[in-house]
């Protein structure tokens, strides 16, 4: 049963990993919406401040694809240490 525990840590170990980088990107991407501008330049000084927008929404946008890859594995570990956990408590029982 040792080797189950030992396991068991590791598992959920990798999903608090997983969930911290989770969470780190999370907050990364709601800084870069806080500066995102729902404007329209039309001068020539605002071509600047509109190309700024543009790299922004593009590393918004380059950010969603991680976020949820991490999302699903952070689901799947902690859903997987969940089900060993109710194994182990099952099989002492």
């Amino acid at each position: 049963m040792g080797s189950m525990h030992d396991f068991l840590m590791i598992l959920m170990m990798a999903w608090g990993a997983v969930t911290a980088i989770l969470i780190c990107l999370l907050i990364y991407r709601g800084t870069l919406e806080a500066h995102e501008d729902d404007q329209v330049f039309l001068d020539a000084a605002g071509d600047s401040m509109a190309a700024e927008q543009r790299m922004i929404v593009a590393k918004i946008d380059k950010l969603s694809r991680p976020i949820t890859i991490l999302m699903i594995a952070s689901g799947a570990l902690l859903v997987i240490a969940g089900a060993i956990w109710g194994w182990d408590a099952y099989q002492r029982f």
